[in-house]
């Protein structure tokens, strides 16, 4: 697995020139997409990390953390917290911290939806199936699987029983009377032709292993567009989702409000 092709993603996201460096590197930079408006971001892939912060008070209090941790360490809140904690620029809030982790061709293993007596659907990003998911999971669970912003395709599975119309593997369109739709996946193409992997499955139908029939479809589109998949994830089972279909953890992410 390339890190520099995930490094080159960060970098351009902070919004300003920064490169993974030792030692790390702190920037100004309030446009920065590492994190939210107004919050510092930090990412660490490999070795290495970068710093965003939002203002000059900031980064100089960022500066002073980046001198005492390693780049492991400044993806931990607790670390994080208790080095900031002196600068007069204490932590007020976090995000995360987050996996990212990586694919490629080669180390791709793909779920066979047929393993779970399934068939994964294509459909368009905003189908009502997908709507209609993404409403029954509740607004945390929504917002967190990204699915309402996919530019890819949307695959879903539909629960067994469903008079799914769909081919051969990955189809197209539920039919009349189809069971509803308990999982799905897409993809948001980024920056650096890099597809970040969006993934939902319904409440009451968690621990099937569904997860990831339905991401590896999203995952095999991606590769077959020459993008690279990336799968960020902060729950122990959205990891091993993304172990499981060959995804490797390069690295990980951490917002902070100071």
């Amino acid at each position: 697995m390339d890190l520099n092709h995930a490094r080159a993603l960060w970098s351009e996201l902070a919004g300003v020139p920064v490169e993974f460096t030792t030692p790390t590197a702190v920037v100004t930079a309030p446009g920065s997409r590492l994190c939210p408006p107004g919050w510092a971001g930090i990412v660490r892939i490999g070795d290495a990390a970068v710093v965003t912060a939002p203002d000059t008070r900031g980064a100089e209090a960022l500066g002073s953390a980046v001198r005492k941790l390693a780049p492991a360490e400044l993806v931990d809140p607790v670390r994080l917290g208790k080095a900031l904690s002196g600068t007069g620029a204490p932590v007020l809030d976090v995000l995360g911290p987050a996996t990212l982790s990586y694919v490629d061709r080669d180390a791709f293993v793909p779920a066979l939806p047929e393993e779970a007596g399934a068939t994964v659907e294509r459909a368009a990003p905003g189908d009502p199936a997908l709507t209609a998911l993404l409403a029954g999971a509740g607004q945390g669970d929504a917002d967190e699987s990204g699915l309402d912003e996919i530019t890819s395709p949307a695959f879903l599975l539909r629960e067994a029983g469903g008079a799914s119309t769909a081919g051969e593997g990955v189809g197209a369109g539920g039919g009349e009377g189809a069971g509803e739709v308990v999982a799905a996946a897409g993809y948001v193409t980024w920056p650096r032709s890099v597809a970040h992997v969006c993934v939902l499955v319904a409440p009451h139908r968690r621990g099937r292993r569904l997860a990831g029939i339905v991401a590896s479809a999203a995952v095999s589109h991606a590769l077959d567009a020459g993008l690279l998949p990336q799968w960020r994830a902060r729950p122990y089972p959205s990891r091993r989702v993304a172990a499981a279909l060959g995804f490797r953890e390069l690295g990980a992410q951490l917002s902070v409000r100071i």
